[in-house]
């Protein structure tokens, strides 16, 4: 009779080799989501990549207050979070939105420019000042406060 401890070791040494093994092969490959700031950074003039925390990555323009990117979570696959200088956004700015948009979400620029402008038009005295819509799949959340105007764009998981 042997006895089944000889191999038992030799096996668990082998499965652990393997699985070692099966992560260490895997090609080392940037975030997807630090893709798509690459790609902002790229086409968008003036646009500069800050620091990443917490599956955001914080972006800078001369046009926004403040810019972020938020990668996949459980709620959303990407969103993109615009706040401007000023309440009543300029035309230029809601172009530079739909234009950061189009880039995230792989949309055309025209299409977005209608879906941004038509959030920004509905805050109102009727609506009030937080404003909800869907436009092409997308979720669009535009705020504003006594000093500033604030877009935030984003897809669910399930699209």
């Amino acid at each position: 009779m042997t006895s089944r401890r000889r191999f038992r070791r030799p096996i668990l040494l082998a499965a652990g080799l393997a699985v070692f093994s099966a992560f260490a092969a895997s090609p080392a490959r940037a975030d997807r989501c630090e893709d798509i700031a690459n790609q902002l950074k790229g086409q968008v003039d003036n646009l500069k990549v800050g620091i990443t925390a917490a599956n955001m990555i914080y972006l800078s323009h001369p046009m926004a207050k403040e810019m972020s990117l938020g990668c996949k979570n459980r709620k959303y696959s990407n969103e993109l979070y615009v706040k401007g200088n000023s309440r009543k956004p300029k035309p230029e700015f809601i172009a530079f939105v739909a234009g950061a948009a189009a880039i995230v979400f792989t949309l055309p620029k025209d299409e977005l420019l209608k879906g941004v402008s038509s959030c920004f038009s509905r805050m109102g005295i009727f609506r009030g000042d937080d404003v909800s819509i869907r436009y092409r799949r997308l979720d669009m959340n535009c705020t504003r406060t006594k000093g500033d105007a604030a877009i935030a764009i984003s897809r669910s998981v399930d699209q």
